[in-house]
């Protein structure tokens, strides 16, 4: 069963808090802190996908937003509201079962790499789904001078056909130099994980990609 939680996040500006969805597995083998892409909340179907999925395999879920999305606002702004959010929810989930995994859809992930490379998170392992490597056709501006700095183990998991990693050399060059990374394909795939001529509800996509890092999860346990 989903429980709404409050999760205390000390931001910049002071104290707060932001909203929260804990999916508790019996059972639970290890954890998920799973954030939301940076134009969805932690309710899209992908995400709703994803953690009902998980749960039913044995590994606990917590969803969260970003104050932005909590205080109302579409654009996510400034990195280090974003970072210290990553520092709430791992404090939040200190008595949490098993090895803790930090994952998120694009602008989430991207957050969570940036609070590991900064130490201010420390979880057993990262997933990003579909990091957003640079705007599409701004391969000139990347996003990955961080990523050799993280020490856990990093997933990739990443669509062929996603814009935000053309060329796909980039990253094969940006995971070559982190320490410890992999990235998993996922054919004909787009940023939201969506295949041309094989359209699936949101959640089905979400739902479809939990073996994949539950494999990843189970690795670390």
């Amino acid at each position: 069963m989903t429980a709404e939680v409050r999760i205390p996040v000390d931001l910049p500006t002071g104290p707060s808090e932001v909203s929260g969805l804990w999916d508790a597995s019996a059972g639970a083998i290890a954890t998920v802190a799973l954030a939301h892409g940076a134009g969805a909340g932690m309710t899209h179907p992908f995400l709703e996908g994803l953690a009902d999925a998980l749960a039913a395999d044995g590994i606990a879920v917590l969803r969260f937003v970003f104050p932005y999305v909590e205080a109302g606002r579409r654009m996510p702004g400034a990195v280090a509201p974003a970072v210290a959010t990553w520092a709430g929810v791992q404090s939040w989930l200190s008595a949490a079962p098993g090895p803790f995994v930090a994952a998120g859809k694009s602008y989430g992930g991207r957050m969570a790499s940036m609070a590991a490379a900064a130490e201010v998170l420390s979880p057993a392992g990262l997933v990003y789904l579909g990091y957003p490597l640079h705007a599409p056709g701004k391969p000139e501006k990347p996003r990955a001078e961080h990523l050799p700095d993280v020490v856990a183990p990093q997933l990739f998991v990443e669509g062929e056909n996603d814009p935000f990693i053309d060329p796909h050399a980039q990253l094969l060059d940006a995971v070559a130099a982190c320490r410890d990374a992999r990235i998993h394909w996922v054919a004909g795939a787009n940023h939201s994980f969506e295949v041309k001529g094989a359209r699936r509800p949101a959640d089905e996509i979400g739902a479809g990609l939990a073996p994949v890092v539950a494999q990843f999860v189970r690795s670390l346990v």
